[in-house]
């Protein structure tokens, strides 16, 4: 066997253990998510509040107390991450937005929320449905489409 074709199948080989080793982590993370989701939705309880602010910021510059920022991993304390603060009652508080609802959260409305610990889970209108912002248009769709 010429070098070539020896060194072709040692490069096939290890993708084929590169796959089979992300596709298992992979299983186990989806595993975990799930487990951790239905813990979420165990404790989670709905709030009548108000949405003061909402921004993408870093964890440690969102005013959670020092015992919160403890348990968090020190990976996470750099990346920003979407905050909302809401006033519900008389309390003034600062939540970790789930990703895919936070362009819905109006600012400045009442809306009520569905809270797990320290996580906005859901959000529903208090007074009529909720705006859905319209997705933006990525660059290849501007490309191709034009723009609008």
């Amino acid at each position: 066997m010429s070098p070539a074709i020896i060194a072709m199948i040692i490069i096939i080989a290890a993708l084929v253990v590169v796959i089979i080793v992300l596709t298992i982590l992979g299983k186990r993370a989806q595993r975990k998510r799930d487990e951790q989701q239905v813990e979420i939705d165990k404790v989670a309880q709905t709030y009548s509040m108000l949405i003061i602010d909402k921004k993408k910021m870093k964890l440690r510059d969102a005013g959670f107390p020092q015992f919160v920022l403890d348990q968090v991993p020190k990976r996470m304390l750099g990346r920003k991450i979407p905050i909302v603060k809401a006033k519900i009652g008389p309390k003034i508080s600062s939540f970790i937005c789930e990703p895919d609802i936070f362009d819905m959260v109006p600012v400045k409305k009442e809306i009520k929320g569905t809270v797990s610990g320290l996580y906005l889970t859901g959000v529903k209108g208090l007074r009529g449905a909720l705006e859905t912002p319209e997705k933006k248009q990525g660059f290849i769709d501007r490309l191709f489409n034009g723009r609008k």
